[in-house]
């Protein structure tokens, strides 16, 4: 736990890094989440950074968090709304928010025994889940906004983290579709800093082999499986890329 919630920390840094000096008016820049600014990228984290305090601390969730608006939609629709609620607030405040937010949200998850049931969108898990889904949606955020501002930032061996999330909760994500995988699935991944990273055993039916940034940015919905070097084989190959994802 105390690893990844260091590797939480470094994360935190580096998208500080990007938003301390940014003038205002590049707030409003648009990210590649769809209708959302810096700004909007920014407010959600703060949002989903204090209801994962909240839940560290078996504190009740806020009113009105993960609720999927009137006539249906998705989690992804219920945390549009949350930003669209508050939308609109000057940078400064978005930022020391987010800030207060991510400080509570790595002090409260610190605390916590790694295997400890915690609330959290339409369920519950473990405690070092939480944590871990924490990194990879910061990560995935700060590569939104480092998008948006033009700037390019070099990978870190945090993924390994983000990686192996995306492998165990495979069963999570074909469930969610109504699918079914074959078999266990194994991943043989060039990390960033030039080691191998695998995960899976000789009992797997499918492998994943490839670049771990490739496969990290598949499984949070940023590249296109089709646009990577990523190979899949096995039974569950294709599904595997489609359906793997790092968040809820």
């Amino acid at each position: 736990m105390k690893q990844i919630v260091e590797c939480l920390a470094a994360q935190h840094a580096e998208l500080d890094a990007l938003l301390a000096d940014l003038p205002e008016p590049r707030w409003a820049t648009p990210t590649r989440c769809p209708g959302w600014t810096v700004a909007d990228v920014v407010l959600h984290l703060a949002q989903t950074d204090e209801l994962a305090a909240a839940s560290a601390e078996q504190r009740p969730l806020q009113a009105g968090s993960w609720v999927v608006p009137a006539g249906g939609g998705t989690v992804d629709d219920a945390a549009g709304a949350m930003v669209a609620a508050e939308r609109g607030r000057p940078a400064a405040e978005v930022l020391a928010r987010w800030r207060a937010a991510a400080a509570d949200a790595r002090a409260a998850l610190a605390g916590c025994d790694p295997k400890a049931r915690l609330t959290w969108v339409e369920g519950d898990l473990a405690a070092r889940t939480l944590a871990t889904t924490r990194l990879a949606e910061s990560w995935i955020h700060t590569g939104d906004v480092a998008d948006a501002l033009g700037v390019h930032l070099p990978a870190s061996d945090r993924l390994w983290h983000v990686a192996r999330l995306a492998w165990r909760t495979l069963p999570y994500a074909f469930a969610r579709a109504g699918a079914t995988l074959s078999g266990p699935v194994a991943l043989v991944l060039d990390a960033p800093g030039g080691d191998r990273w695998s995960f899976g055993d000789g009992t797997a039916v499918t492998t994943v082999r490839g670049d771990a940034v490739e496969f990290c940015l598949v499984a949070g919905r940023r590249l296109d499986p089709a646009r990577t070097g990523l190979v899949a084989q096995g039974p569950d190959g294709p599904a595997v890329l489609d359906l793997v994802r790092t968040y809820a």
